[in-house]
């Protein structure tokens, strides 16, 4: 009965924070104060609390290497495939088609199947998949698409209303110092991307400390506590807050190209999980399960940045979570039969 309640008790939080804002309780904006708060202190709590109350094995180091892969090929692949389209498509696209929403959406959903022993691998997979989607998606897009940091493509002169460029132009320096200053420029755009990310920040600090065998005193498991209890409500309800319906039928296209992409990677990948990676059933369950997840709530934040329109970046997170909560039920049933 669990594995029913949880994911719907996460739908029904997300449209809980939905009607709080078509109700005028809370305003448009107030998203970003949610979202400031996730990003920034309940996420990062919540990872802390998972490395401090269960022992990670560095062996379960595979987990994340796969869980990179499978968040990087998918972006790679759009990019190569929409050289033709618009760079504001191709920008959606590459944001919201790549990489899983684990510490605010699988980890209830692995611990309602699976129990609590089910977080170790599952905080694993995020460590892979946060290198993506808590900085690497976000800096890969901006590189390929030569989009500048820190301005909307609307502030660069290329947003919706221009249909024609697939990518802004790169300037190539001619002179050598030029040149040099480009580059150190753009390795100083690439460690800000990473190092400016409190969640990624955190995995590494967890991740070298595992490395070497510390072990976390109890009182910093129980301060971290309230944050990890705090993830999956706060989270759903910043994404309530920024869902709305598809405005024209141009987003119900960039909303339905994004589910063409993930179904079949989120199938594929599961599959790869089941039947490739050497662990015992429950942890391969609880990777495959990660494989179907929805779009990463960091997905809004960066789509937000970059396009301008996080709305529709909600509007997709919730679909995608609809969908993968009927898929991570199904297969859950699936390897039980």
């Amino acid at each position: 009965m669990s594995a029913i309640i949880q994911p719907t008790t996460l739908l029904l939080i997300i449209l809980a924070g939905y009607l709080l804002k078509r109700f005028g309780i809370l305003g448009p904006k107030d998203y970003r104060v949610v979202q400031s708060l996730e990003f920034d202190l309940v996420l990062p709590g919540a990872i802390i609390y998972s490395f401090a109350t269960n022992p990670h094995q560095p062996n379960l180091l595979l987990i994340s290497v796969f869980s990179f892969v499978a968040s990087l090929l998918p972006p790679l692949a759009m990019y190569l495939t929409s050289r033709h389209r618009p760079i504001a498509e191709r920008a959606f696209l590459m944001l919201n088609g790549g990489g899983f929403n684990i510490g605010c959406f699988s980890f209830p959903m692995v611990q309602a199947f699976l129990g609590p022993a089910a977080l170790i691998p599952a905080a694993m997979f995020d460590i892979g998949n946060d290198i993506m989607v808590a900085a690497g998606t976000n800096v890969l897009t901006q590189m390929l698409l030569h989009i500048e940091p820190g301005k909307t493509l609307a502030e660069q002169g290329a947003g919706a209303g221009n249909g024609t460029i697939s990518a802004l132009p790169r300037v190539k320096p001619k002179d050598r110092d030029a040149r040099r200053l480009q580059h150190r420029a753009l390795a100083r755009t690439i460690a800000k991307g990473f190092l400016a990310s409190p969640a990624f920040d955190t995995y590494m600090v967890m991740v070298a400390l595992m490395l070497c065998d510390f072990r976390f005193p109890e009182w910093i498991g129980q301060m971290a506590q309230p944050f990890s209890g705090a993830n999956a409500f706060c989270s759903m309800v910043m994404v309530g807050m920024l869902t709305e319906l598809p405005a024209s039928r141009a987003d119900c296209k960039a909303v339905g190209e994004v589910l063409a992409w993930r179904l079949p990677c989120a199938l594929l990948f599961a599959l790869a999980a089941w039947f490739l990676l050497p662990f015992d059933p429950m942890v391969r369950e609880t990777a495959v399960i990660c494989c179907l997840a929805p779009t990463a709530i960091f997905s809004t934040m960066f789509t937000d940045k970059v396009l301008g329109n996080a709305k529709l970046a909600g509007f997709t997170l919730c679909m995608t979570a609809v969908i993968g909560t009927a898929l991570m039920v199904a297969a859950h049933l699936i390897i039980h039969i």
